[in-house]
């Protein structure tokens, strides 16, 4: 089966460099217009798409329904999965590095390369890949043998890269999965080992 996971489109903390996680605020008027722009093509890689499954937060809804609208997809199933949200990003949330300049946790925070985790934040990645597990095992033990339908996941780009790093065949950081707004990582997952192959990263016009 495929997989196709789209970061949802640009929200105002977005494009002010901020940590948005638990923030559920929606998209920009910039964002559904250049979402809109995009749809057709987004919806021509995607195939035939056997589910759309999002996060809770408005971000996802919003560009989902873009993407993907329900008039379109009608019979097809939309799961929303409150594990595949954004990281709590604790005392950083809704900042960004300008108003955290000076702060000795944010210097901590950089100069062990992150790998504390956020101060009062979370285990994001271990609750994320379990999220995605979960889906993954509901959907493919509906799935026909040999299928060539589509999951499309409408998320975060954390919640990408904590996916990809986790299951993709081709070992890479979790930096390495990075995409920006609108775009994405296809690939194939394979039942029988839980592995995405021949992974890439779609990028917006």
């Amino acid at each position: 089966m495929k997989l196709f996971m789209i970061r949802h489109g640009a929200t105002a903390g977005n494009l002010e460099k901020r940590y948005v996680g638990r923030t559920d605020e929606g998209l920009t008027e910039q964002a559904v217009f250049f979402l809109r722009e995009e749809a057709l093509k987004l919806r021509e890689i995607s195939g035939n798409v056997a589910a759309i499954i999002t996060s809770p937060m408005k971000r996802c809804l919003e560009t989902a329904e873009i993407l993907f609208p329900e008039k379109l997809y009608e019979h097809v199933p939309r799961i929303q999965k409150a594990g595949l949200s954004e990281c709590d990003f604790g005392t950083f949330e809704y900042k960004n590095y300008l108003e955290l300049s000076g702060d000795a946790e944010y210097q901590h925070f950089i100069d062990t390369l992150g790998r504390e985790g956020f101060p009062g934040g979370e285990a994001f990645k271990a609750r994320t890949v379990k999220a995605f597990q979960e889906i993954w095992k509901e959907i493919s033990s509906q799935a026909e043998p040999g299928t060539d339908r589509t999951l499309v996941f409408v998320v975060h780009g954390g919640t990408i890269m904590a996916v990809m790093e986790a299951f993709s065949e081709e070992k890479k950081s979790y930096y390495d999965w990075q995409v920006g707004n609108g775009e994405g990582v296809l690939g194939k997952m394979d039942a029988s080992d839980g592995q995405i192959r021949n992974a890439r990263i779609i990028k917006a016009k």
